[in-house]
Order: C-alpha cells, then structure tokens, then sequence
C-alpha cells in the first residue's frame, strides 16, 4: 500500500527500513518486467511461424502485462514522493533515454516573467538569459509542444540571479502535459485502446514514446486522483436510491501467466427519471472475487433502497432495516424473451406482453414527482401486476417443474415483494438498466484488453471508470474533464475538492473569470 508522507517514521533506521523495502520491490517489479518483454520479443520473432494466431494472442497478453506492471510501479512511486525521490536514482539508468521532442511540432510559448526587483536587496534585475522546458501536449486532433520559457535576471547592486518559478506539470518529473495525459487516459478506459497501440497510433503522427513512459504517465496520473474519488464516493453513498450490479474482468494471476476472475461493482445514483435534485454519478470498485462481504463493505455507510438483480451476496445487507432491495423487472422480461425465442411458446410471449403493460405507464411518468409517479402506478400498473400474479399461479400449476418457462416463472414469484415495492415508491425505478449501462464500457473493454494485469490495476480501472462514467452522465466532455481536473488538483484546497466533481466543475476559463 502507498504510505503518505505524513506517516513516515521520523527515526532514520526505520525510514532506511522502508526505502529498503520498497527498493526490493522495485527492483523485483523490473526484473518480471524485463521478463516478460523477453517473453515478448520471443513470441514477435515467432508471429509468423505455425500457430501465428495463437502466438500473436499471447504477445498481446504479454503487452498488457507489461504495461499493467509498469503502471503499477508509476502510480507507487507516485504516491510516495519521498520514499520515490531516495530509489528513482537506481531505477532512473534502467529507463530508456529521452528523446527530444520531434521539430516538426508546432511549439506555443509559454512566458513565465522573473520578479521586478531583486528578493535580496531590493535592486534593479538585468536580463541575463532564460530557461525553457518543453512539455509535449495533446489537443483533440494534434500534439502540440508548450516552450515554458522562465526569465533569468541577475541584480545590477548584489549579482543574485533571480528566474520564474519553475512551472507546474499535472505529474511529477514528468513531460506530459495535461491534455496529452487525459487523452491517454481516456483512450485507454473510455475508447478501450491498450497502451501499446495508442503507442502505435502516436508513431504514425512522428512521436514516439515508449509504452513504458506511456504507462508512467498513467499509473502517476492516478495517483493524483484518489481524494476526488474519495468525494465521489461520499457523494453517490449519501443518495437514497442506488443501482446496483457486477461484471467479471479476467485478471493476470501473478508468476503463472493465467488469468484469474475479479470483479468490477458498480453503483449509480441517477434521479433524474423522477425529477430528483441529486446530480447523476456512477461509482466503481474493483474486488478479486465476488463474496459478499466486498458489496458489504461498499455499502457500509449507505442508507436506503438498492435496486438489485437477485445476487445472493446481497441478502445480509436486506437483514436489518437500513437497506431494503428493488428487484430488476428487466431481468424477468429477459427470462421470458430467451424462452419465447427459443422455442415460441404463447405462454412466454404472454408474460412479455403483461410486463410490457408495465413499462408502457412508465414512458408516461418518466421525470414526474415521486409522488404523481406513486399515484399514477397505484392506480394503474398495480392493477396490472395483481393480475399477472394471479395468471402466473395458476399458469404454473400446468407446467413441468424442469422446464425453463416454469423457472422463468418461478424467478419472478419468489423475487415478487422486491419486484413490486417501485408501485409503492416514486423514487424507484422497474429495472436495474442504469448500473448495467454503466458496465457496457467494462464489457467492450473487456473484449480489446483480454485482462486486467493486476488487482492493482483493476482498482485504477475503477477509479478512471467512475470519473469518466461520471462526467458522461452530466453531459461533460471526459477528456476536457480530466485534462483540466489534472492541471488543477494538485494545488487545489483539499477542503474544496467538491468543486471538481463532475456537476460541479467549471473550466478554469471561466472560474479564472469569475
């Protein structure tokens, strides 16, 4: 685990201990790194043998390795600066040397003016010279390079050599600027392309970067982000009503070159359907299995109604009185569709047309008050499911216990309290669909990345999820988002780190104008 520099040891033995320590382990992360890239190279040299297909699946499983490792150390050094500061020495000579940023860039300056008078004795400054630092960034549709150009002065009274403060860069030691990294960032966990092939995509426009700095840049940036998903979570923890639901994502088992099953939960606040005054948000964790204790501890702090898809790890959390279940009228209807279009039984093809009554009150009630939206179902969709209650004991009697239509049946009936408490409650919904269309970006990542490499990485990928799902769900541009979240946070007052959640950020433009 990271550890703040507040929690450092004062005694320098035992800070020898734990810079020790984590040199050990950096030393052990390159030499699996340097492994597997020898893997790598093998199986590249033999893509166009027998079985390329086979050899070309598992290079592409060796890149995601790499870059999930290399990541992992970035976004470890990156948040222990002081710990990271005491070994980058020793690893620094393993990385691949700088290039120069290519000439063929177009370059914006970036003037950053020396203080008028001397800050020793008050004297009159003389230009000396200048420092410049280029940063390659990225706009939507080009790289650009930024010259921070820093005036050198020297006093004309005492010869003190003054110069501008050296500019902020959104990560440490680092030569990527803020719209370069959002773009990688997005990208990778929005447009799901693995670090590898935006590395590809970049060379085709004259810049090359290594997927090793490319997964610096990613794992640092990460690092920066925790206490704005921290916000988050008290955020979409504090609403009343929440979807609920989980997807697996294989991940690479350490030293076996297997994959394991983790799990990505998600949780989305989203009032909007009954015209709530809470923002829409989407809340991701990441977990190495799917006990119930994960979605527990997830919960610990929330009060309220979860609208659920039958998951047995939930049940403890309905136990007491402080979570009560929605259940998924989605999921019914889906049991009867796959029956219908199995084999087109009428029975089946009932059953969807009595739910769909349902939903056809709810497109007339879509963002209503809570308590129109109550009326108007008391009145007119319980009338409807009292009936299909009714037809589906009797209907159940007639059919064989093994068949799929009677356990489509018997999945609906045993699931009818939770099925039935949105008749009774204007804020919930029939279904579940806002937290499974919040897992559509897991599942088309999952097809491009194979795996996640690591738990480490599983967890960063829940953090980026739930700010770029976010800042979707309110209509925001992902990659201008956290281009500018980046920029900011890292001299933003943590008592106002509110002010950059999706809902309520402002581009710096306009709060500079404000």
């Amino acid at each position: 685990m990271p550890i703040a520099p507040d929690q450092l040891p004062n005694e320098p033995e035992a800070l020898q201990r734990i810079i020790a320590a984590m040199a050990q382990d950096a030393m052990a992360a390159q030499a699996e790194i340097a492994r597997l890239k020898f893997q790598l190279a093998r199986y590249q040299r033999a893509e166009f043998g027998r079985s390329s297909e086979k050899l070309a699946r598992a290079a592409e499983q060796l890149e995601l390795a790499i870059e999930s490792l290399e990541e992992d150390q970035a976004e470890r050094l990156a948040a222990a600066p002081v710990v990271a500061a005491a070994i980058e020495g020793a690893a620094e000579a393993q990385k691949p040397a700088r290039r120069p940023l290519p000439d063929h860039l177009p370059r914006e300056d970036a003037l950053h003016p020396a203080p008028c008078t001397c800050p020793s004795c008050g004297g009159t400054l003389r230009r000396i010279g200048e420092d410049i630092t280029e940063t390659l960034d990225y706009v939507p549709g080009r790289f650009k390079v930024i010259r921070h150009i820093r005036e050198k002065l020297s006093c004309r009274a005492c010869d003190t050599v003054v110069a501008a403060p050296a500019p902020d860069h959104a990560i440490a030691r680092g030569r990527a600027g803020a719209g370069l990294l959002a773009h990688i960032l997005v990208s990778k966990y929005d447009d799901h392309l693995p670090l590898y092939r935006q590395a590809e995509i970049f060379a085709r426009e004259g810049v090359r970067l290594e997927t090793s700095t490319l997964s610096g840049w990613v794992g640092a940036s990460a690092a920066a982000l925790p206490p704005l998903v921290n916000a988050l979570t008290g955020a979409v923890m504090a609403s009343d009503t929440l979807y609920v639901d989980d997807t697996p994502v294989p991940v690479l088992a350490p030293g076996t070159g297997k994959t394991k099953t983790g799990r990505l939960w998600t949780y989305v606040c989203d009032e909007r359907p009954f015209a709530g005054e809470r923002p829409p948000a989407a809340l991701f964790f990441y977990s190495p299995d799917r006990k119930g204790e994960h979605p527990r501890a997830h919960l610990k702090d929330f009060r309220g109604v979860i609208h659920a898809d039958g998951y047995a790890g939930f049940n403890e959390l309905f136990a007491g009185n402080r979570i009560a279940e929605a259940a998924c009228w989605a999921h019914v209807r889906r049991k009867f569709f796959d029956v219908h279009a199995a084999t087109g039984s009428p029975i089946a093809k009932e059953a969807l047309d009595r739910i769909g009554q349902l939903y056809r009150v709810e497109q007339t009630i879509h963002r209503v008050l809570p308590d129109n939206r109550r009326r108007e179902r008391q009145q007119r969709s319980l009338p409807i499911a009292a009936g299909l209650q009714a037809w589906a004991e009797e209907t159940t009697r007639k059919l064989s216990r093994k068949s799929e239509l009677a356990a489509a049946f018997r999945y609906m009936r045993s699931r009818w309290t939770a099925l039935t408490r949105c008749f009774n409650d204007g804020r919930l919904a029939l279904d579940n669909n806002p937290a499974e269309r919040a897992l559509r970006c897991v599942a088309i990542g999952r097809k491009n990345y194979l795996f996640a490499g690591s738990d480490a990485g599983g967890r960063r990928a829940a953090a980026l999820y739930s700010l770029i799902e976010s800042a979707k769900l309110n209509g925001l541009n992902p990659q201008l988002y956290i281009a500018d979240v980046l920029a900011r946070i890292g001299d933003h007052p943590a008592r106002r780190i509110a002010d950059l959640l999706p809902w309520n950020w402002k581009p710096v433009e306009i709060t500079r104008a404000a």
